[in-house]
């Protein structure tokens, strides 16, 4: 068991390591000169430990912003954030976890090498946050145990291959086939972002196309653009919420001038994350050829939300800022009808409705990026609110789960396990049986319009980055 903690709360939950040790494998795999293995890996790692700093950044400039909102304008309710509410659960079902994620991962590459569907989840946090749900929703029914250990890794192996596989038809519009899928949680948020758009969006131009006057050519560039509109989203709201809203924060200071600090450092975060990015795939998709021809055949990595930002960073503020007000307008609808006010927390709908903007954008432009991140707010509203019935004493706390996926896993999941054991297992295995099929149909289909047509082109900002 120590072993096994090792194992995953020091490599598997650390997703530097874990995608370092991936490229390490498809390098030696590729048989390459030492000095290449050990090069690629500590870039691969170095790229993912300056996005997650990026990360954390933007995460800390975040923070008060949802401080604004509840104490500005006096909103009590649930707070969805995964981190907080994964730290809670640890007490109680910190074993079942770790064994879980780890018997996940390994049930994701089995499932990637024996099926048409070839994709690689390498965002070990989600993959942590889900074998936490899994945990909870399962221990919440009364299935704990080995029982509740092998229905999670079924679950959550399944899971891990089946979303990239659903979200690729899409990331292909995103990225132009540029050799990584999408690994990120939120995947049935992006899917229905990429549906909207394609309702919506018919001839309308991509975000990445907005006309700017000479006069002010400066906004041209993205990062000068995200960072002016993140000071104007600060300075406004802090002005409309008033100063008892950061008055801990700011230490004394100005109001006003620490909302600009933080809008410029929103903008520094975003910076260091498009770095990261781009280090990250330089390394990563090479690499991973290794394992594509020894170890999973034609495998594919599946990497965190971010690796989206540099195709369409326009998409990125408008889908933040649409998933913002959708969430706001969620937040008017759940007390109506009888369910937990959940609070919009802004780190979900910068990171979830910035990529459901790339999404939306992709498939319907600025129309796309604007009505399929507001759905998206939507989502990430709803569907925490319906679960937190499922999961257990730990749906009285003040956080949940931030992510569509997290959610409708936990609630279906939740649901049918209150069956029984016998009734769990009978529903895990056809859900993933059919979900399995569903996924290797659309990669399939996938691969047939890839070899008969030429990939969409990389868009403009992804070069540039």
């Amino acid at each position: 068991m120590d072993v096994l903690n090792f194992i995953v709360n020091e490599i598997l939950s650390k997703p530097a390591l874990l995608i370092g040790i991936m490229a390490l494998i498809g390098l030696v795999a590729m048989r390459k000169a030492a000095s290449e293995i050990l090069s690629g890996t500590l870039k691969t790692i170095l790229g993912f430990i300056i996005l997650i700093g990026g990360a954390g950044i933007v995460v800390g400039a975040l923070t008060p912003l949802g401080t604004m909102v509840q104490v500005g304008f006096h909103l009590h309710g649930v707070v969805p954030t995964n981190e907080a509410i994964v730290a809670l659960a640890q007490k109680a079902f910190g074993p079942q976890t770790a064994i879980i994620m780890a018997l996940g991962f390994v049930a994701n590459l089995v499932l990637a090498r024996f099926t048409p569907a070839k994709y690689v989840f390498l965002t070990g946090h989600h993959l942590f946050f889900m074998a936490t749900v899994l945990a909870v929703v399962l221990g919440a029914a009364g299935i704990t145990g080995v029982h509740g250990v092998i229905l999670g890794a079924i679950m959550l192996g399944t899971i891990a291959t089946v979303m990239p596989a659903l979200v690729q038809p899409f990331m292909r519009k995103v990225n132009g086939d540029a050799g990584f899928a999408l690994g990120h949680f939120n995947s049935l948020g992006y899917i229905v972002a990429s549906y909207v758009g394609k309702v919506v969006g018919k001839g309308s131009k991509t975000t990445e196309d907005i006309r700017v006057p000479d006069r002010v050519g400066f906004l041209r560039d993205n990062l000068v653009m995200t960072t002016l509109v993140m000071i104007i989203v600060y300075v406004g709201l802090v002005l409309l919420a008033g100063p008892k809203s950061v008055e801990a924060a700011a230490g004394g200071g100005n109001y006003v001038m620490y909302a600009f600090t933080q809008g410029l450092t929103f903008g520094a975060g975003v910076a260091v994350i498009l770095l990261g990015v781009r280090m990250i795939i330089a390394e990563i998709v090479p690499a991973f050829a290794g394992i594509a021809e020894r170890i999973v055949p034609k495998a594919m990595p599946a990497l965190d939300c971010p690796t989206t930002f540099p195709y369409a960073p326009n998409a990125v503020v408008i889908g933040f800022i649409s998933s913002l007000i959708g969430g706001i307008v969620g937040l008017l609808l759940v007390g109506p009808i009888g369910l937990a006010l959940i609070i919009p927390g802004m780190v979900p709908h910068f990171f979830d409705g910035g990529t459901a903007g790339v999404f939306g954008n992709a498939t319907g432009g600025r129309r796309g990026a604007v009505a399929g991140a507001f759905v998206n707010g939507l989502l990430i509203t709803f569907l925490p609110a319906l679960m937190l019935g499922f999961l257990g004493t730990l749906g009285l706390a003040n956080t949940t789960f931030g992510d569509s996926d997290f959610a409708w896993v936990g609630i279906v999941v939740g649901y049918f396990s209150m069956t029984g054991i016998v009734g769990a297992y009978a529903f895990v295995v056809a859900l993933c049986a059919v979900l399995m099929v569903v996924a290797s149909v659309v990669t399939i289909r996938m691969n047939r319009g890839v070899a008969s047509e030429p990939a969409a082109p990389v868009a403009p900002a992804a070069q540039a980055a």
